[in-house]
């Protein structure tokens, strides 16, 4: 299954014998499926379908769908909404009226907005057919949106993925650092020991034991290896594809505390604690951009 972006647009018209359906449906970053219809009233009937055509084709994401429909017999007759007609002649007095705004109407003007050669339509003009008309009109929309949607998320994967490489470019580079600065760190534990024990009786494998232990809990083989593991089971899941925003938001908290944890453990070993702490921060960064980019995905 593609990887999907959140974002996207998509318009699609479909007619028939009874008229000419247009679904515009519109999507943005949501942590659910949060749907949005907008359907004139004589179509407010088939909003369960309109919305079980959407929810098959998608699952997170502020999806806005908008509806309209211009009846074949509305266009034929050129039926004029005179109510619709009699407020924009309305508007237009009480514009000049309350603010000296002077000018006349516009057929032309008029005409062109929504529904004004429509008349709503009653019960008995809308047959069970109109329906599927809409529906297949909804579901063309959403094809049609989806695939904006996968083109924005191969994009997405791209960057996710050179994002990634980063953070295990960094990983290694602190591996290679991790062996000499475990031994400063033990050294500089003895040196301190030493200089607060001077003058006390301590046995010197006791002496060496305690710095040993110092020096252990400041390794960071375990966090590099985590880190390294999260890193590469991301590449496998973007490989994957599907609906992975949620997943990547949690493996991202992973890194992260393990990126965290490299940073306090080296705090204190002198030139190579610098060093990794500036790889640290760097992998911290490209893991942030990886939150950031994967709040887009469905």
């Amino acid at each position: 299954m593609s990887l999907r972006s959140m974002t996207g647009f998509s318009r699609v018209r479909k007619a028939n014998e009874l008229g000419e359906v247009t679904a515009t449906v519109k999507s943005v970053n949501h942590r659910a499926l949060d749907l949005h219809t907008h359907i004139p009233s004589e179509l407010e009937a088939y909003e369960p379908a309109i919305r079980a055509a959407v929810k098959k084709a998608s699952t997170r994401g502020h999806v806005d769908v908008r509806i309209s429909f211009t009846p074949a017999h509305a266009i034929s007759a050129a039926a004029l909404n005179r109510p619709l007609f009699e407020a924009y002649l309305s508007a237009l007095k009480q514009a000049e009226a309350e603010f000296g705004v002077a000018g006349q109407p516009d057929l032309n003007t008029a005409l062109r907005i929504p529904g004004m050669l429509a008349q709503p339509l009653g019960d008995e003009d809308a047959p069970a057919e109109l329906e599927l008309l809409v529906v297949e009109a909804v579901t063309a929309a959403m094809a049609s949106l989806n695939t904006f949607r996968e083109r924005e998320g191969a994009e997405i994967r791209e960057l996710l993925k050179a994002h990634n490489a980063n953070v295990r470019r960094d990983a290694a580079e602190i591996e290679k650092l991790r062996e000499p600065a475990v031994e400063h760190f033990r050294a500089r534990l003895q040196e301190r020991l030493a200089e607060l024990l001077k003058g006390v009786a301590l046995e010197p494998q006791r002496l060496a034991q305690e710095a040993a232990i110092l020096a252990d809990r400041s390794d960071i083989t375990e966090e590099l290896g985590r880190l390294l593991v999260h890193s590469r089971e991301l590449d496998v899941l973007l490989d994957k594809g599907g609906e992975l925003g949620k997943k990547l938001d949690f493996l991202m908290q992973e890194m992260n505390r393990e990126t965290n944890t490299i940073l306090s453990k080296t705090s204190g070993v002198g030139e190579l604690g610098l060093r990794i702490t500036a790889l640290g921060l760097e992998c911290k960064a490209n893991i942030e951009r990886i939150r950031e980019q994967a709040l887009n995905l469905e």
